[in-house]
């Protein structure tokens, strides 16, 4: 016999249950109607309820493919091998491997680097070297590492994100991009170096029309952290386009700072319309460093080569003083900015084809001394910016890699203002899953990781230092398995552009 107590509970629990059922077959009999009467989806009006998981199971393709099926080396744009580096990097771990490497060594494009037969001896290598730009400036820049943060706007990151990347730049000793979103007091909090990004829409340093303004242009350059200025054409997330931070994204801070309107999505222009040509590009950089003082540099991405061959000339005829300090040359891989897909999946020569053709380009002209390349495209671990050192650039940026380092865990959620990992969102209950004072310590730890790895590479090879490695130092893969060294391919593609 059950006691009477237990069959209250037998009964409140069957109670329960058929309040639960009936509940659950509301909500059904509701969106069964729902669903069979909204014209806007066939599938939920020819399946109704039923329907609504293909969106549910499609949203959470992402996550699965990410955790559970993607291979190490599948995913795009970063795939798990990528991240797992940065990761390890960043908390300053041990990045030895065991077991041999997980890569396809005989995939198309596979950089292969040339061991030499009697590398330096540890204590015969080298640090690397700082490197001068803009000697032309009243103040030049000795920028002293090789790799550096890209630039990201305040806006398009939060602000402890900004916080954090400050603090780390500094520690590691590196410079750090505002991207075009303007100068704000958190880049300034770190103390580390800054290239200010003037973008087509002059964010910061505009007027009411959004003209350059030269006194704000002043106030900027004169903060003793702000070494250069970086004006940019384009970038690789969305060439021929400028930059778009959503509404949702825009707070009264970021409106001010950038001198923009609330409650609109800011769309900068896309080009400078001040610049309708190679002598109006030479005109402006000559005019920002003249009121700035600073050295002046460009950012964009390779459409036509031929476009670089008329820049050069030009520069050759004005004289070498008219050329732009240096070029940052960004991939037609994507970047952190929102962009529509057109753009970031099919505009834009990737960094790998457009960096060797551009630095050979340069130094034909006689001013591989005079313009510094910058790199920047997916180059987030060693191997990547050992090729790229190779290929001919200065220095290389990355500001994905720097993500990785501050924890994001490639959501895809950068355009939406709900980044889980904070960094890419201005709601705080996001935000407070960034805690600057841990955080930054990674992103300095992964900047000196790469850095030193990147010495080893140049070590192996045969070189004391990495900017003495060159294009015979590195191999790439072809379609039927053997490797060729760069230097040899340079001649090729010489032979097949007729120059």
């Amino acid at each position: 016999m059950f006691s009477a107590l237990t069959i209250n509970i037998i009964s409140a629990l069957a109670v329960l249950f058929i309040l639960v059922v009936g509940v659950l077959t509301a909500v059904v009999i509701v969106l069964f109607i729902i669903d069979r009467r909204q014209t806007g989806d066939a599938i939920r009006r020819n399946y109704p309820v039923l329907g609504r998981f293909r969106h549910l199971f499609t949203e959470l393709g992402e996550f699965f493919r990410q955790y559970f099926f993607a291979m190490d080396r599948e995913e795009l744009p970063f795939n798990r091998a990528q991240r797992d580096w940065v990761k390890r990097a960043g908390s300053g771990k041990g990045n030895t491997i065991a077991f041999g490497s997980t890569r396809n060594l005989a995939a198309p494009g596979t950089p292969i680097f040339v061991n030499a037969s009697f590398p330096p001896l540890d204590e015969q290598a080298a640090m690397t070297q700082p490197m001068l730009i803009g000697p032309t400036a009243r103040t030049p820049y000795m920028a002293p590492s090789i790799f550096n943060l890209s630039g990201m706007s305040y806006g398009a990151i939060s602000k402890p994100a900004v916080q954090a990347l400050s603090r780390g730049c500094k520690e590691a000793g590196i410079w750090m991009n505002t991207g075009e979103g303007g100068l704000s007091p958190f880049h300034l909090e770190g103390n580390c170096d800054i290239v200010f990004q003037m973008g087509t829409a002059k964010y910061g340093v505009r007027d009411a029309l959004g003209h350059l303004d030269p006194q704000k242009l002043r106030e900027i350059a004169a903060h003793p952290q702000v070494k250069m200025i970086e004006i940019k054409l384009a970038q690789g997330a969305k060439p021929g386009k400028g930059g778009i931070l959503p509404a949702s994204k825009i707070t009264p801070e970021i409106a001010k700072i950038r001198g923009i309107e609330m409650g609109q999505d800011s769309l900068s222009p896309n080009r400078h319309v001040e610049v309708d040509d190679f002598a109006d590009l030479l005109d402006l950089i000559a005019e920002v460093r003249e009121i700035s003082g600073l050295p002046t540099g460009i950012k964009t991405v390779m459409g036509n080569g031929q476009a670089f061959k008329e820049m050069f000339a030009l520069v050759n005829e004005r004289g070498h003083d008219s050329a732009p300090d240096f070029i940052t040359l960004d991939g037609g891989e994507g970047g952190t900015g929102a962009s529509p897909m057109p753009l970031m999946d099919l505009v834009g020569v990737s960094i790998r084809e457009a960096l060797p053709y551009v630095a050979r380009l340069r130094n034909e002209a006689g001013l591989k001394d005079r313009i510094r390349i910058v790199s920047s495209g997916k180059l987030v671990n060693p191997g990547d910016v050992a090729w790229a050192l190779c290929a001919g650039a200065d220095f290389v940026t990355s500001a994905r890699g720097f993500m990785f380092s501050l924890g994001c865990i490639q959501a895809l959620k950068c355009n939406k203002n709900t980044c889980p990992t904070g960094i890419t969102t201005h709601d705080p209950r996001f935000q407070k899953g960034l805690v600057v004072e841990e955080k930054y310590k990674r992103v300095a730890n992964y900047a000196k990781n790469l850095v030193k790895e990147v010495e080893t590479i140049a070590h192996s090879v045969g070189v004391t230092e990495p900017r003495a490695m060159r294009r015979m130092h590195v191999r790439i893969v072809q379609s039927d398995g053997s490797s060729i060294p760069l230097n040899v391919l340079d001649d090729r593609y010489r032979e097949l552009a007729g120059s």
